[in-house]
């Protein structure tokens, strides 16, 4: 058995693991990073992230070309189908997968393929496919594992016409109808990308409504846009059985109702991949969803052993798993926690249209009895906005009616993620630097989306009074 050693091993070469290395080997330390996978890049680039936003990518524009005006005088509209879109995603993928790549090879971090154990806390053992077996040892270790699609028991995902989030980019096909089982953030933009092929689509929601963590606001918009381009949302259900058969599948709900498609996509939830690291070994239990517990400096229970990204859980996001990557690394480095994720971390659901938030929303304000109010702005009414023919989206902006700081953003409409920093930026400002008057007192460019901050500032202010 070959032997290493280094100073850190990170285990995980999705955004979290990869952050985390880079910090550590940009300070001269000697880092192995583990990856299970044939490729670097986790989750994040061949199943998750980056696939289901370039499939989206490809969608909204084919939508937008058959709604342009430019364009509807033509005989065809424009068609798309699911293999079409996929070899687009299959090209950023690859490209993706070149330049993570070139990370790890240009700041020399050791690169094992493998199935990662632990032996003790201080030592891994890596099986490669041909089941050679290597043995890394270091003062720490970073997991980084992150997560898979929730399969419950009762469900058989070895049915061809079965899916999850990951086994969807396999489909050779479009189905004519397809059935999708969770309504959170995955189960929403898939909604949006099998819409906009032309697929008719049941969405089963098990709450009362879509992404109740948003301004309801804002998903009252996205459940009227799903709707309104045919998406049936069917909330406070849950299912029953699920039957895979040779020409579809059936879905039985508990309130009796069936539905039938040509395909279903389970969407519900994610489990931490953790169940082949052998934690038992190093006193580490993670939770019924595989997830682990950390402190505010990322550390397990065990004082060497490091977690981030989607493997601890909520947010749950690439964006903030790229932070806690970096700061684990920092708080190793220092050997002090010094660093801390931002307070207010945005959130981007890629729907068609996009949605984006940063800070409170309405609901909250009004539980915690916070005097702000509302200024808005509707897409169709910006000059950018009509020159694209952008009829759908607007900029909410919720703002304290004394200090006028800025509490919160909302954004729906195409670009939303784009457009949500601008107002970020501010937020993050200290004092007098957070007030929603910097919008009125700056100069946009014209004409621009990102003057919506202007016209949602003025038509705030225009609400207050004494």
């Amino acid at each position: 058995m070959s032997k290493y050693q280094y100073d850190a091993i990170v285990i995980g070469s999705g955004p979290g693991g990869e952050s985390a290395a880079m910090n550590l080997a940009k300070h001269k330390k000697n880092v192995a990073l583990i990856e299970r996978y044939k490729k670097v890049g986790g989750g994040c680039t061949h199943w998750g992230t980056i696939p289901s936003k370039a499939l989206r990518h490809s969608v909204a524009r084919l939508v937008e070309y058959n709604s342009s005006p430019l364009f509807q005088e033509l005989d065809h509209p424009g068609t798309l189908t699911f293999a079409d879109i996929q070899r687009h995603t299959e090209l950023v993928i690859k490209k993706q997968v070149s330049l993570r790549a070139g990370f790890y090879e240009r700041n020399r971090v050791d690169v094992h393929y493998g199935e990662a154990q632990f032996v003790d806390k201080n030592t891994i053992a890596v099986e490669e496919a041909d089941g050679t077996l290597k043995q890394l040892t270091a003062k720490n270790i970073i997991i980084a594992t992150g997560s898979r699609p929730y399969r419950p028991a009762d469900i058989d995902f070895k049915h061809p016409r079965i899916y999850d989030s990951d086994t969807i980019l396999s489909l050779k096909r479009n189905p004519r109808h397809i059935i999708i089982y969770g309504a959170g953030v995955i189960g929403c933009e898939y909604a949006s990308i099998f819409r906009g092929l032309g697929v008719k689509v049941d969405l089963v929601n098990m709450r009362d409504q879509l992404l109740s963590f948003l301004d309801k606001e804002i998903t009252d918009s996205l459940s009227y846009h799903l709707w309104n381009s045919g998406v049936i949302i069917r909330n406070t259900e849950e299912y029953d059985t699920v039957a895979g058969q040779d020409d579809g599948v059936v879905v039985h709900l508990k309130s009796g109702k069936k539905i039938k498609a040509d395909c279903l996509l389970f969407a519900n939830g994610r489990t931490g991949n953790t169940d082949t690291l052998q934690l038992g070994k190093i006193g580490l239990e993670p939770n019924s969803r595989g997830q682990l517990e950390v402190n505010s400096c990322y550390q397990t229970k065990v004082d060497n052993i490091y977690a981030v990204g989607d493997v601890i859980g909520y947010p749950s996001l690439a964006s903030a798993a790229l932070d806690q990557g970096r700061i684990a690394a920092a708080n190793i480095l220092e050997e002090a926690c010094n660093l801390r994720l931002i307070k207010d971390i945005p959130t981007g659901i890629y729907t068609i249209p996009e949605i984006s938030s940063v800070g409170k929303t309405e609901q909250e304000l009004t539980e915690e009895q916070v005097p702000y109010e509302v200024g808005r702005a509707r897409f169709k009414d910006l000059a950018r906005g009509q020159i694209a023919d952008t009829t759908v989206g607007s900029l909410k902006i919720l703002f304290h009616r004394k200090t006028k700081e800025i509490l919160g953003i909302h954004c729906f409409g195409e670009r939303s993620s784009e457009i949500i920093h601008i107002g970020q930026a501010i937020m993050q400002q200290k004092g007098e630097g957070n007030s929603i008057e910097y919008f009125v007192n700056t100069t946009f460019n014209y004409p621009t989306m990102a003057e919506a901050y202007r016209v949602a500032a003025l038509n705030g202010l225009n609400r207050l009074f004494d």
